[in-house]
């Protein structure tokens, strides 16, 4: 019997020297890093709403594993800081990015994608009105996300079907919306609060840490990556994670995803005040090429000018000599604003519309990482 032991210490020290080795090779140069233990797959058909803050169904997570995302970005320098600091311990985790901030910023989507993350999406505004939200303007919302997200990613599969709606504000129309197209609706098991203004990055790491082992030692962490507190917390986060014996797991949807190298990011530059370093104004800084001011010859309606030397009429083109065109053309914009207006109600349910303002502050979250937009 002792030599049955023996042998299966053995065994189970050859083994576990195996996995360590191979937890070295695959992070190279920190043979101590946590790592991500396994991946797992999550298919929209089979569970189309995930984490347990607001479904009754999450990740099949096992004793002492977690799952990290990420919202709200890119956004540099912090979204770089973040991805620097899980590649140094080569853990992987999901985002779920805004389109617009994809517009602003795609060579840091793209070295999310190449970094190995999973990418989701956030609608494209970040509108805090999900919930108030009439069918029309949640399609264009969640449509316009994806396409920008796609774009800046360089393919279209490089989107997971994977959506968290803003601020966590659901209701029936959005999800019924996403399960049209098959796409995953998020929540998450516990949040760190690493949004609230003032916010350190001790309070993010105890709040997440305390959460997560009161709901069981395992969960869907949501973290914000547009914040420099959250950069700050997340090397602390991630080695007390290990220190505790905790995994790391990433969901993946199923199928292949594609692979990009980075592409170069923005510069840096230092902060005058001491802080943290600043973006350089680059092209991909502003997020698009500077557009051209209109030539002086046009005036304010983005016509040409009338220039005559006739008495009564004026060169400089500031007034216009025939009034009754003059007037035309303000009667044209008023009509013009008048139905942008119109269109921009139209968007909004009109049942709930006097209710938006006070929703806007129905997340507030108590002690125990809970809030009131639960159902």
């Amino acid at each position: 019997m002792r030599g049955v032991a023996v042998i299966f210490c053995c065994l189970a020290g050859g083994l576990f020297g195996a996995v360590s080795a191979a937890n070295a090779a695959a992070c190279p140069g920190n043979p101590n890093a946590l790592g991500t233990s396994r991946t797992i797959t999550v298919d929209p058909q089979a569970m189309p709403k995930i984490g347990s803050m607001q479904y009754k169904t999450t990740l099949a997570l096992e004793d002492h594993e977690v799952a990290i995302t990420f919202d709200d970005g890119p956004l540099p320098p912090y979204t770089n800081r973040i991805l620097d600091t899980l590649a140094a311990e080569c853990v992987k985790v999901t985002y779920f990015l805004v389109g617009r901030q994809a517009d602003a910023y795609p060579a840091t989507v793209r070295r999310i994608l190449a970094a190995g993350h999973v990418i989701g999406t956030h609608s494209q505004n970040h509108p805090l009105t999900f919930d108030q939200m009439a069918l029309g303007r949640i399609e264009r919302e969640v449509d316009g996300g994806i396409a920008s997200v796609q774009t800046a990613a360089g393919d279209p599969r490089a989107v997971a079907p994977f959506f968290r709606i803003p601020g966590l504000l659901r209701n029936k129309t959005v999800e019924a919306y996403l399960a049209t197209k098959s796409i995953a609706v998020w929540s998450a098991d516990e949040v760190a609060d690493d949004w609230y203004r003032h916010v350190s990055a001790k309070d993010i790491v105890t709040k997440a840490m305390s959460r997560i082992e009161a709901k069981g030692h395992r969960g869907i962490l949501l973290l914000h990556d547009i914040h420099p507190a959250t950069a700050m917390a997340l090397p602390v986060l991630l080695r007390e994670l290990k220190a505790r014996g905790y995994r790391i797991v990433q969901a993946v949807p199923a199928g292949e995803r594609p692979k990009v190298a980075p592409e170069p990011q923005p510069a840096l530059v230092a902060d005058a005040a001491g802080g943290w370093p600043r973006l350089a104004p680059t092209r991909e800084t502003v997020g698009a090429a500077p557009t051209a001011l209109p030539p002086k010859s046009l005036d304010r309606f983005g016509e040409r000018k009338r220039e005559t030397s006739s008495k009564g009429e004026h060169k400089s083109g500031r007034k216009f000599a025939d009034k009754s065109e003059r007037t035309s053309r303000i009667v044209r914009h008023q009509r013009e604003k008048v139905s942008h207006c119109e269109m921009a109600r139209r968007d909004r349910d009109p049942v709930v519309t006097a209710s938006i303002a006070r929703k806007r502050h129905k997340t507030a979250v108590s002690d125990a990482g809970w809030t009131r937009f639960q159902r």
